[in-house]
């Protein structure tokens, strides 16, 4: 990475800081830019930070100014923030990607993109393979959400890689990260005082380890090898296995009732229950590793299993949450079930 200047999107992140943090300390970069619309939080080290939009055509002055050679791409967000639904999370992923895209196309300097993105890009079904892997399609095609916004972000990461082929564009489909800082949403799941589950199912889960993630990131930016990578920890653990290991307890609840979850939850300030997070706990997913490993060169330290008793030994007691949250569910789902029979009627 002799004299690399490195960008890095999504900085206000722990991640995305993190990732630049050490990115900046690396003999071989010469210089970081860290991009968000909000200043990070924390320790930056070394990394310069520049307060700017991707949606906007800004991005395109500061890869020109900073003459930058790398892009890192770390801004795509999986849930709607505080201040902003579902319309603005789509602005931020998929006209933020293009943006950038076209800001990086226009730029002589850029020589490499780095893309994180996820295995929700396979959904998850009662009709997939018991792996995927790179070449595959998801069985059902997303209709909404994440998953369709990082679908369209795959396929303007590809329509730039055809239009700039000199340039080396890799692309991280990173398993769900999890870790004792993760903030997302099946960490916030796991880290619920009583564990909701669908009646009858068991899926099995990976998992990427927080530290795993950012050394994929750094690899693939010293590597410099082209494609599409599954990135995950070795092995799965079905749920059960899971909320055994984290020692939580769990609350069965019929698949309309579980559907119907992520409003009841909402209102309880708990968790965020995106249509993606559900599909994933009813079925599960699985994606097959061969490529990271023998063509991309990386090696993650921690398995699943490992990933899941790293998480588990940072978890806070739940203390006397569990039956007030257990009361507090049934009676709102309760109140759910009466109003939707009162509906029909």
């Amino acid at each position: 990475m002799a004299g690399r200047v490195v960008l890095v999107t999504g900085v206000s992140r722990d991640l995305g800081r993190r990732f630049a943090r050490a990115a900046a300390d690396h003999p071989g970069v010469e210089r970081v830019i860290g991009v968000d619309v909000v200043p990070p939080r924390g320790d930056v080290g070394g990394m310069s930070f520049v307060r700017a939009d991707i949606r906007n055509a800004v991005i395109a002055k500061v890869i020109a100014k900073e003459d930058v050679d790398t892009v890192v791409h770390m801004s795509v967000i999986s849930t709607p923030g505080p201040s902003g639904g579902r319309s603005t999370m789509k602005e931020l992923n998929v006209i933020g990607t293009m943006q950038l895209l076209a800001a990086c196309q226009k730029a002589p300097s850029v020589r490499q993109l780095v893309v994180k993105s996820t295995t929700h890009v396979y959904g998850a079904s009662n009709r997939d393979p018991a792996m995927f892997t790179e070449d595959m399609e998801p069985r059902r095609q997303p209709r909404g959400g994440y998953a369709k916004d990082v679908a369209e972000i795959e396929g303007y990461v590809r329509g730039f890689a055809r239009r700039r082929p000199e340039v080396v564009v890799t692309v991280l489909r990173c398993a769900n990260v999890l870790g004792p800082r993760v903030e997302s949403p099946i960490a916030t799941y796991l880290r619920m005082p009583v564990i909701p589950t669908v009646l009858g199912f068991d899926p099995r889960l990976q998992f990427l380890h927080e530290r795993d993630l950012l050394g994929a990131i750094g690899h693939a930016v010293a590597a410099q090898v082209p494609g599409t990578f599954n990135i995950a920890g070795d092995g799965l653990l079905t749920l059960s296995q899971v909320v055994r290991r984290i020692q939580r307890p769990t609350a069965p609840l019929p698949g309309f009732a579980f559907g119907g979850l992520g409003g009841v939850l909402r209102s309880m300030h708990v968790s965020e229950f995106s249509p993606e997070l559900r599909a994933l706990l009813t079925f599960g997913r699985g994606v097959d590793t061969t490529r990271m490993r023998r063509d991309l060169g990386f090696e993650p330290r921690f398995s699943t299993a490992a990933t899941v008793g790293d998480f588990a030994s940072n978890l806070v007691p739940t203390g006397g949450r569990v039956d007030r949250l257990l009361a507090d569910l049934q009676g709102r789902l309760s109140q759910e079930r009466e109003l939707g029979a009162g509906v029909e009627r």
